[in-house]
């Protein structure tokens, strides 16, 4: 049916029309409830990432902090090895002035090189232009400026003190355990590995030159060995340690987009649902909300995107109670219940609820685990329908049976009527009584209301929709009217409905208000047809006989629509009736078929268009209408077909 489909296009423009929505579902938008920043709140996040509420939740939960964080993860470790430079260098500038407050005697070379990697390593932490010292994101390593400016000052500083000040009780050469953790983190394997294998050579050397040839120069030798061994180990476990780190973000970043992905498809498919759906904690706050609940809560138009209270409007009481019943006894039937909303005093709604629980009624502990934010209680997912809606869809799925089977059965009957048809000519064709030539004219009529029954319901076989087929809907309508209304033997004239003047104007019993341009819709010729002459033939019927009885007026109402009305003076349809009008078999004349309006609807459906009727005031002369809304072609003004400039009024054949 189109109804359903028109209605979601309806709630999808007035989501674009809204303000967004809040970030999150929960009204204490706290860090641990905040859903991924995608779009509107879906049924995941509005469980408030609680690790026993969704799948994957603490992955997705670290992906989205390590997202968060400014940079990567090894853009990280460089702003935080630049500030622990600038801290040692300020330590090392510290130590010289204790040292020399204690009476102490410092080298000037020694304090001069401290000042200068002071300096420097601020520099370096503070001024935007050289905070840029990695490559691209996904090398994961320095720039060769960057080595220079980090490691190979620290290498060069630290080796200047260590050699400087080799005697010293102070042990500058365990500084030169930063400049190697650092290599083998952001730089290569080789350049990692060549960086230990010089600090350990230095090691080396600045020893074998303090010892000399003493008698504990071996030791000593021994232990600055074992010194360079362990900056190899550290330059290895440095690097397993980035690498695994680079590892593990990737995998989360990774993990990021499948939930990023995941949240998406969630929120489209919650979206499109014809169900409304209703995420609700135990204060009755709704943390999520499609727009097809949010259409079912309120009387007209749509209810705020959440969160929001359901107590802040009376006429949802009687749901604030069922889903308060559902909280506390934590079980619901699988059928559901019905409850009915008034939501002013001229609409009642009738909902069937299905409630579902993301917890089970069963973890003992459910109840402690509540905290004053509501992030540890448990939420139900409230499933609403409307009653009617629901009955309209099983009358539907019933009658489309029951098409499928008369469309069976229709097929069956023609054959047999052709012969009896047939076999009834050929008697009339014979010498017959007069009451024999009476029964056979009844046979022959009866047999003819059977054929055009049967036309009917083949009519209404499932078939291919409409596609784009195009008309000309003033044109097609003027030929129509005409051959009707040579058929019927009256008088159809087109003219301005507001003018009152000519003689077939004031004898002609239908009227018709045709535009001056062309009107291409979409809609097959026979059918356009067919509707059109079904709405006539009501009209006629059910109008007087009085002059401008029926009025047939085609208008262009916006670039994507046309409109079609047809009205009629007859007595008002009774308000029992009208609901009926477009049901199949209901007819309120004994001989009617009752599938008049319904095949004009059906074929509407087909190509997009709608029909309904419209009843008008009681001072109106045209009292009962019937609206065709027809979905006007893209290229309204084809090329080689203009319309010749509207001519007065005149009158269509008649027979």
């Amino acid at each position: 049916m189109r109804g359903p489909e028109r209605r979601q296009q309806e709630r999808r423009a007035a989501d674009r029309q809204e303000p967004p929505a809040a970030a999150g579902p929960s009204l204490d938008d706290t860090e641990a409830s905040r859903p991924l920043r995608e779009g509107p709140s879906t049924l995941t996040a509005a469980l408030g990432g609680d690790p026993e509420l969704t799948d994957g939740s603490l992955l997705t939960r670290e992906a989205h902090r390590v997202s968060r964080a400014p940079g990567d993860a090894m853009q990280r470790i460089v702003r935080t090895y630049t500030a622990a430079r600038a801290s040692v260098g300020l330590a090392l500038v510290g130590a010289q002035v204790v040292i020399s407050g204690l009476g102490a005697a410092i080298a000037p070379a020694v304090v001069s090189v401290c000042v200068l990697y002071a300096v420097q390593a601020a520099l370096v932490w503070l001024l935007p232009s050289l905070r840029n010292l990695t490559a691209p994101e996904g090398s994961a390593r320095l720039r060769p400026y960057g080595w220079w400016a980090t490691i190979g000052a620290d290498l060069a500083a630290f080796g200047l003190l260590h050699v400087l000040d080799a005697g010293a009780s102070f042990n500058y050469a365990a500084l030169l355990v930063l400049p190697v953790l650092m290599s083998g983190v952001l730089t290569s394997r080789l350049v990692a590995l060549g960086t230990a294998s010089a600090v350990a050579l230095l090691l080396l050397g600045v020893t074998l030159r303090a010892v000399g040839g003493s008698a504990e120069g071996a030791v000593v030798l021994a232990q600055s060995g074992l010194a360079g061994m362990g900056l190899f180990v550290i330059v290895l476990l440095g690097g397993e340690m980035a690498g695994r780190m680079a590892r593990e973000e990737l995998a989360a970043r990774g993990s990021l987009a499948i939930a990023r992905q995941q949240a998406q498809l969630n929120r489209l498919v919650i979206e499109e649902m014809a169900d409304g759906v209703l995420v609700v904690d135990r204060r009755l706050r709704v943390r999520a909300a499609n727009p097809a609940a949010r259409q079912l809560l309120v009387a007209v138009g749509q209810a705020p995107p959440a969160p929001f209270s359901l107590l802040q409007w009376p006429a949802l009481q009687p749901l604030c109670d069922a889903i308060q019943t559902a909280l506390t006894e934590e079980r619901w039937p699988d059928t559901g219940r019905q409850v009915q909303l008034a939501l002013n005093p001229s609409l009642k709604r009738t909902l069937r609820l299905r409630v579902r629980f993301t917890r089970s009624a069963l973890l003992d502990d459910a109840r402690d685990a509540e905290t004053p934010d509501g992030h540890g209680e448990g939420l139900c997912v409230v499933l609403m329908e409307d009653d009617r809606a629901a009955q309209a869809r099983l009358r539907q799925e019933k009658l489309a049976a029951m098409g499928r089977v008369s469309a069976g059965i229709a097929h069956e009957f023609r054959n047999p009527l052709a012969a009896i048809s047939q076999a009834n000519a050929l008697l009339l064709e014979e010498s017959l009584s007069p009451a024999q030539q009476q029964l056979a004219r009844m046979v022959g009529d009866n047999t003819r209301r059977l054929k055009r029954i049967v036309d009917d319901v083949l009519e209404l076989a499932p078939s291919v929709p409409g596609g784009d087929a195009l008309v000309d809907a003033g044109a097609l309508t003027r030929q129509v009217v005409g051959e009707w209304a040579a058929t019927h033997g009256v008088l159809a004239v087109e003219a301005a409905l507001s003018e009152a003047s000519g003689p077939d104007r004031q004898s002609a019993r239908v009227w018709l208000d045709l535009p001056a341009e062309v009107v291409k819709v979409q809609f097959d010729a026979e059918h356009l047809r067919r509707v059109l002459v079904n709405l006539l033939d009501n009209a006629l019927r059910h109008g007087s006989q009085q002059a401008g009885a029926v009025s047939l007026r085609l208008a262009v109402r916006d670039p994507q629509t046309a409109v079609l009305s047809l009205a009629s003076d007859g007595a008002p349809i009774a308000a029992d009736v009208e609901p009926h009008l477009f049901e199949p078999f209901f007819s309120t004349r004994s001989r009617g078929s009752g599938l008049g309006l319904y095949i004009c609807r059906e074929l509407c459906e087909r190509y997009g268009a709608t029909i309904e009727f419209r009843a008008r005031g009681a001072n109106d002369r045209h009292r009962n209408g019937f609206v065709v809304v027809l979905q006007r072609a893209h290229e309204v003004n084809l090329p080689g077909e203009p319309r010749a400039a509207a001519e007065p009024p005149n009158s269509l054949p008649e027979s």
